[in-house]
């Protein structure tokens, strides 16, 4: 750039230099030439214009006397004042009729005088005073008249004296332009070194912001206009670095978002290739995307293309992958030039399946509500029309269903208050200190009479030491007996139940184990859901609700434990309760 730069300075200033000095040079020749003739014309006007001279030349001849030589006789005396050198200016008497050389300071040239438009002039009785800048002779004719005849005094002059004057001068002009170009290649480095450094400094730090290099600041080293330029590079520098970095930040962001987003995103352009796509996309589809899939391998199904990048908003559309319930928002985008079609996959299976349990438990709630209400209705309404009329034990035995149905309402209606208090968060939990070991013990000893009702076979497994928990006890002891009390309910008679504690790191747990009918592997998923039951007849024929294992589960969610499935491989079932030592941290669990 610095070498290119210097070339045209170098070049302007020659360029500058040269026709400077050919204009100048034209012109002072051209004056010295025009100066020349006007002033070979004013001399030889100024002489013609002396009474002696021009009453010499027209004294009257004597007779016999030849008018020719007389008159070269006084051209010969006034010489001086016509400017005749007889070099290069010469007088010559010519016949004012036929022009014919009849003398003069020289010899004519071979062939005579050429008749010039001055002595066309002449011999038309006028003066003969013009003279081309271009020629290369200056001359003059006058007519006379002497003794009678007519004569033409004719100068002529070789322009000698002007053209010696102007090679003269072309060479001082050649020297002053081989000067000029000395002097314009040394002011050519100059200025290379005034205004082409301070570029190559700003050419230099556009290529270092150009690399992404915004922290250089360039030295000002004047306060012209490149000075000025530099300042205002500085500055933009400076703002395009803070804008760089609010852009890169908000791009980070946006990567982020885009990379860990629940929803899946996949972007198009217009030929319809793959040009975005998030890891969540990939997931939820269940495939990885290259760059040479295409929106109708992918999605073509749904909207065409055209269709897609043409919507006023969004197109909504709907699919299912791997049991997943996807919608599927399409929206066109354009930038410019750019544009596209912009895919983003939501996943609504949680929703749908939530919708579809708050279904399931209306319908629940309401089937497990109405049988009582029927029974209690139908054994109302016998008692009302048979007063009187029935056996007192059957009126008792009447009575007794009512209030049992009752009871079993007042349970539906309890374990709904708990499960509502959870949902709300309003639900505290009692924390205590107590041993574990003590509470799987109490739970033993609490279900081993009923256990014996079924011919049940219960052993208790528990380690020499285990650690006192904090933990509501309360509400353990309720998980606890669920979990045994479903034990013994889904064993047919003469079965065998195993309890067992222990201690894993900072958790403590309890397994219940049984050689009962199990649960099928298609259910195994669903046991917590709420009035979720595998054998519903023989779980009402039991009392069941189907939400026992809900409420124990929330309640060891609360303590920040779990409550799990073991898998075995014998005909039974393993539950498995984790609780941890020290408690749990939620805010809203209080010391009891």
């Amino acid at each position: 750039m610095r070498r290119n730069l210097h070339i045209k300075l170098v070049l302007i200033m020659v360029l500058l230099i040269v026709s400077l000095m050919v204009v100048v040079g034209a012109f002072l020749m051209n004056s010295v030439t025009g100066y020349y003739i006007n002033e070979f014309y004013q001399q030889i006007a100024d002489a013609f214009g002396q009474n002696d001279f021009v009453r010499d030349l027209q004294t009257v001849t004597q007779e016999g006397e030849d008018g020719a030589a007389m008159v070269k006789e006084v051209l010969d005396a006034y010489a001086g004042i016509l400017g005749v050198d007889r070099r290069d200016r010469n007088f010559y008497v010519l016949d004012g009729v036929t022009g014919r050389c009849l003398g003069g300071s020289a010899t004519p040239p071979e062939g005579g005088i050429p008749v010039t438009p001055n002595i066309s002039s002449a011999l038309l009785g006028g003066r003969g005073f013009d003279s081309s800048v271009t020629a290369d002779y200056m001359d003059a004719a006058i007519p006379i008249t002497r003794g009678g005849h007519p004569y033409i005094v004719y100068i002529l002059d070789g322009r000698e004296t002007a053209r010696s004057l102007n090679a003269s001068m072309f060479s001082l002009i050649v020297e002053a332009l081989a000067l000029g170009l000395i002097i314009s290649i040394l002011l050519s480095f100059l200025l290379s070194k005034t205004m082409v450094d301070p570029l190559q400094r700003l050419t230099n730090g556009i290529e270092e912001v150009a690399r992404g290099n915004f922290s250089r600041k360039l030295e000002i080293t004047s306060s012209d206009e490149i000075g000025q330029l530099t300042e205002s590079f500085n500055a933009m520098a400076q703002q395009l670095e803070t804008t760089i970095a609010a852009v890169e930040n908000e791009r980070n962001k946006l990567d982020t978002l885009f990379l860990h987003m629940a929803d899946g995103v996949v972007a198009f352009d217009r030929a319809q290739r793959v040009i975005h796509s998030n890891p969540a996309a990939a997931r939820l589809l269940g495939r990885a995307f290259t760059q040479e899939d295409t929106y109708g391998e992918l999605f073509g199904d749904l909207f065409p293309f055209e269709q897609a990048e043409a919507a006023d908003g969004h197109l909504a559309g709907s699919r299912t992958v791997g049991g997943r319930f996807l919608e599927l928002l399409l929206a066109p985008y354009a930038r410019a030039s750019q544009g596209g079609v912009l895919v983003l996959i939501h996943d609504v299976t949680e929703q749908r399946r939530a919708e579809q349990q708050r279904k399931d438990f209306v319908a629940n709630v309401s089937h497990e509500l109405r049988t009582p209400l029927t029974n209690i209705k139908s054994y109302a309404e016998t008692l009302a029309d048979g007063v009187g009329e029935l056996p007192p034990e059957m009126e008792q035995r009447f009575l007794g269903v009512i209030l049992n149905e009752s009871d079993r309402m007042t349970h539906i209606l309890q374990d709904l208050l708990t499960l509502s208090r959870f949902d709300s968060g309003r639900s505290e939990l009692r924390l205590t200190e107590f041993p574990f070991a003590q509470a799987v013990n109490d739970t033993y000893q609490a279900i081993l009479m009923d256990a014996q009702n079924h011919a049940h076979t219960v052993e208790l497994n528990l380690p020499d030491s285990l650690p006192q928990v904090r933990a509501d006890r309360e509400r353990v002891m309720q998980v606890m007996m669920n979990i045994v009390s479903n034990a013994i309910k889904y064993t047919p008679d003469g079965g065998r139940i195993v309890l067992s504690a222990g201690q894993d790191g900072d958790k403590v747990w309890m397994e219940v184990d049984d050689n009962g009918i199990g649960i099928p592997e298609s259910d195994r998923g669903r046991i917590f859901e709420r009035f979720y039951r595998v054998d519903k007849a023989r779980s009402r024929q039991s009392g069941g609700t189907g939400l026992g294992l809900s409420i124990a589960q929330e309640i060891m969610k609360q303590h920040e434990g779990g409550l799990y499935l073991v898998d075995k491989a014998e005909p039974g079932l393993t539950i498995r309760m984790e609780l941890p030592v020290c408690g749990p941290r939620e805010e809203d669990a209080h010391e009891g």
